[in-house]
């Protein structure tokens, strides 16, 4: 894998689409759960794709279970509750993993692009996120706690790039 455009993902919905859909556009990246002390941040990402989609941000999310497992769902369970508790529009995936052998080949992609605290590759915990740049390349990652708010000022210069 030499981009991120060579990889694919799998919607919510089961339908796969290569990441080259999104070619030209900022995209904020995020491992989600239901059930996790910063699952708040959903109404903060939805906030971020409302002001920003029409400027060529993609808010992806991306379930995974491995934290405490809290998100055990089925992915139709998880899209409802994304939809009724937060009133998700953005783009959520199918659940995946972001660690280990069996880590998606975007998180693997993803790690290795924007390493984290003291070099390492892991993903630490739920809602951490990758900001991509329309040129394809990891500009900058964030740890769970930083909330998606006061990515907007990072979003904005990706846009304007």
């Amino acid at each position: 894998m030499s981009t991120l455009y060579d990889l694919q993902a799998s919607q919510i919905d089961g339908q796969t689409v290569p990441l080259s859909h999104y070619k030209g556009q900022v995209l904020l990246i995020v491992n989600t759960a239901s059930a996790c002390g910063f699952t708040p941040q959903f109404a903060g990402l939805e906030k971020l794709h409302k002001a920003y989609a029409d400027q060529g941000l993609a808010v992806l999310g991306f379930p995974c279970n491995q934290f405490g497992s809290q998100d055990p769902g089925s992915d139709d369970e998880i899209g409802a509750f994304c939809q009724k508790n937060y009133g998700v529009s953005f783009q959520m995936m199918s659940k995946i993993k972001v660690n280990g052998a069996e880590a998606h080949p975007l998180y693997q992609w993803l790690t290795a692009e924007a390493p984290g605290f003291l070099g390492s590759k892991a993903i630490k915990w739920n809602f951490t996120k990758f900001l991509v740049g329309r040129d394809g390349h990891v500009r900058k990652r964030y740890a769970p706690q930083d909330a998606p708010e006061k990515i907007a000022k990072d979003i904005e210069a990706a846009l304007a790039a």
